[in-house]
């Protein structure tokens, strides 16, 4: 719904303060479970009443060339950008293969970009139903509205997303051998700052994001000449494997001039088949590392 871990954190303290204020009231009608996530929802839409929505990079504005100055890498605020999370934290340890496949699809960047695009109430309806399974009647109820409403709102809101090639439901697999295969190339590749053989791996069309910056580059070559250029500072970095918006990342540590080598980034990667289709480095590491127990700093 909010695009950020930790507006989702925030917004979860403020649902259970709502709750337990609300808790002589809950007359047992619905599950415990329901009416909390109502009011989890309501907390969402209010706090989305007074914030704009939160994108990616690729969706501001054209592509930058692979070799832009410095003084080009224009920022905007972390509250500005969609931003990680940790798979841990929202997908349960002992869901189902349906829910996993479900929640992994709910958390994958190019959806949340997605949901940004639709209005709240649109957003929560389509959440509800669509992930967490809910009817239209209680979606309803728990916003106040109608059934038909309800309906509607969903007819628009999946609209929205196939025009855009998102899809809701989604086959989801473990990463085949040709991915698992992939992705230790890809690490051996980028450790060893093989950029001919990084870049082999990437589709004709792949994209590279680097929140705070505006800055996004599209193709393997423009992609090659940041690496060769100003990226180049990325040589001789670590990667350390997490699981990051139902996707492969890494805690990206780059040489340390004092010493080991120290956070620069947390990369997401957007998998399709056989090729990487996204590389999203995000670089806020000192509030996101510690989301993915990821330690700042790396020792010799």
């Amino acid at each position: 719904m909010l695009g950020s871990a930790a507006d989702a954190e925030d917004a979860t303290q403020e649902a259970m303060i709502r709750a337990w204020r609300a808790i002589d009231r809950f007359d047992g009608r619905a599950s415990l479970r329901t009416w909390l996530y109502r009011i989890a929802t309501n907390v969402c839409l209010d706090e989305l009443h007074d914030k704009g929505r939160r994108a990616r990079p690729m969706e501001e504005g054209d592509p930058s060339s692979g070799s832009p100055s410095v003084e080009r890498l224009a920022q905007r605020p972390g509250s500005h950008w969609i931003g990680p999370v940790a798979d841990d934290s929202v997908i349960p340890a002992d869901a189902n293969p349906a829910e996993r496949a479900m929640l992994r699809q709910s958390i994958r960047l190019a959806f949340v970009a997605a949901l940004q695009k639709l209005a709240p109430r649109q957003r929560a309806a389509l959440l509800l139903v669509e992930v967490l399974g809910w009817s239209a009647v209680e979606v309803a109820e728990a916003l106040d509205t109608s059934v038909a409403a309800i309906n509607s709102a969903l007819q628009r809101a999946r609209g929205t997303l196939a025009d855009g090639g998102v899809a809701i439901r989604k086959q989801d697999t473990e990463l085949s051998g040709a991915q698992k295969d992939l992705l230790d190339r890809y690490v051996a590749a980028f450790e060893q700052y093989d950029v001919d053989g990084l870049t082999s791996l990437l589709r004709k069309d792949a994209t590279l994001s680097m929140p705070p910056y505006e800055l996004w580059i599209r193709g393997p070559e423009e992609i090659r000449t940041w690496m060769l250029g100003l990226g180049s500072g990325c040589r001789g970095s670590r990667l350390v494997p997490v699981a990051a918006c139902g996707s492969p990342a890494f805690g990206q540590y780059r040489v340390n001039p004092e010493g080991g080598h120290k956070a620069w980034a947390l990369i997401v990667l957007e998998i399709d088949g056989a090729r990487i289709a996204g590389l999203n480095s995000f670089l806020h590491t000192e509030s996101i590392f510690p989301q993915f127990g990821l330690p700042l700093r790396l020792s010799e």
